[in-house]
């Protein structure tokens, strides 16, 4: 039987995602508050983003919808930030950005309807959002402290997941542009094969570079024109394979001399006003990373 949940990592075969289509609440009347630069227009996300689970659909990613209603939570369509998958379950995490928290209890509620267990949520005063954290490889999960994930938040991880011997690397975040800004550790990193990665090098954490040089990495650089239409926001569908916002070209074509295939949607509504690229629009509930069957995750009846 197929498993219906896991593969700690972010490049191997996706096979099924969750995702959240826009809706009144995603339409904010004071985009400000939010820190969009202007209010979507409801009519065109939600054709953007049909077009965009069109194209994993195509790349054959099944996906799940999240369809609960949430009054007031424009963000909630950026599914890949309340929690993190793992081979053994999910953790609800605890937003940084005050608006966003409520999603993720119901979250847990969807992630319950499809079989997915809970290994634990996270506690005030501990932060964290997905969009902090990347699986270097099955074992080793980075995670970026900055304005909306905390070092409490990190604590309370690492004690969630150590009876899985999974080591947490740290990295610190620049100030950037504050604490209304959206800068996670995603903003500056995607991978999209096994040891290569793009980057926006100005903001990267130095640390964190030079351990991922010294596990053998290589790095397509994203140009200062293109980090703020994000370049750099990535969602790897297989080894090589990859889905980005249209309107990057530099990047594309670096990542296309690498010998990868990129795919590219219009996403001016659901992405750029928002803050929000295809990792963020996406939560990937399985990947097939060819691990060894575990009899304590869920299998499709």
């Amino acid at each position: 039987m197929e498993p219906v949940f896991g593969g700690q990592s972010m490049v191997a075969p996706l096979r099924r995602v969750l995702m959240r289509r826009p809706d009144e609440s995603f339409s904010v009347t004071e985009p400000g508050k939010w820190h969009y630069t202007g209010t979507p227009d409801l009519e065109r996300a939600l054709s953007e983003h049909d077009t965009f689970r069109q194209i994993l659909g195509n790349l054959g990613v099944e996906t799940k919808m999240h369809d609960e209603p949430l009054p007031g939570l424009a963000d909630a369509i950026y599914v890949f930030d309340p929690a993190l998958i793992t081979d053994a379950g999910a953790i609800l995490l605890r937003m940084g950005k005050r608006l966003r928290q409520g999603e993720e209890a119901a979250l847990g509620r969807i992630f319950k309807k499809h079989g997915i267990p809970l290994l634990g949520r996270l506690s005030e005063p501990a932060t964290a959002e997905g969009g902090d954290m990347f699986w270097i490889d099955r074992n080793t999960l980075a995670v970026g402290i900055g304005f909306r994930t905390n070092r409490e938040g990190v604590r309370q991880i690492e004690q969630l997941l150590r009876p899985f011997h999974i080591n947490i690397l740290t990295a610190d975040l620049p100030y950037f542009q504050g604490p209304e800004a959206c800068l996670h550790l995603l903003s500056l990193i995607s991978l999209v094969d096994d040891r290569l990665a793009v980057v926006y090098k100005p903001l990267f954490p130095v640390a964190l570079f030079q351990e991922l040089e010294k596990r053998g990495f290589e790095f397509i650089e994203v140009p200062e024109e293109e980090f703020p239409t994000m370049g750099c926001n990535i969602l790897t569908v297989a080894p090589g394979v990859c889905v980005m916002l249209e309107g990057n070209p530099v990047t594309r074509s670096r990542i296309e001399e690498r010998g990868c295939r990129v795919y590219t949607y219009r996403g001016n509504e659901i992405s750029l006003k928002a803050e929000g690229g295809p990792t963020c629009l996406t939560r990937p509930l399985l990947r097939d990373t060819g691990a060894p069957p575990d009899e304590s995750r869920g299998q499709l009846k």
